[in-house]
């Protein structure tokens, strides 16, 4: 924490998660800096890979492209998404995110509201990349 009360993580000091394929760190959450509002990270995802399809009961999500090309599918229509580009995927909808370019891509995230705990926050709909892996571990009441 600095002298201002701010709370800084280093996205290289977040283990990272691939139970749902790609490499998802969650910089920011109530585990990490006590936030109440929401949980947000970064995601890399290699040319090919993907984030298998889910959706989010109590959270809208946000979504930046940092650099790649990216396809999201939202309830199964696809929208594409390039460096700059922002994304929001309604409470509910279901989503699937993959890399169509031929670079790495990494994207920025955000979930708010969170859900009343963590492990109401995502609901599977295709079998995850890693079905034994632990979910992100976002913190709050469980």
């Amino acid at each position: 924490m600095t002298k201002t009360g701010v709370l800084k993580v280093a996205v290289e000091s977040v283990t990272p998660n691939t139970k749902r394929g790609g490499d998802i760190r969650v910089t920011l959450s109530p585990r990490t800096v006590n936030s109440t509002s929401g949980f947000g990270g970064v995601l890399r995802l290699a040319p090919g890979e993907a984030v298998t399809e889910h959706y989010h009961p109590w959270s809208e999500e946000f979504l930046h492209v940092v650099s790649g090309r990216l396809e999201m599918r939202l309830d199964g229509e696809p929208v594409t998404l390039t460096r700059g580009d922002s994304l929001m995927v309604p409470i509910g909808v279901r989503h699937r995110l993959v890399n169509v370019g031929d670079e790495p891509a990494e994207a920025v995230f955000h979930l708010s509201p969170l859900a009343p705990r963590p492990e109401l926050g995502h609901v599977d709909t295709e079998q995850p990349t890693n079905p034994g892996a632990d979910n992100p571990d976002v913190g709050g009441q469980r």
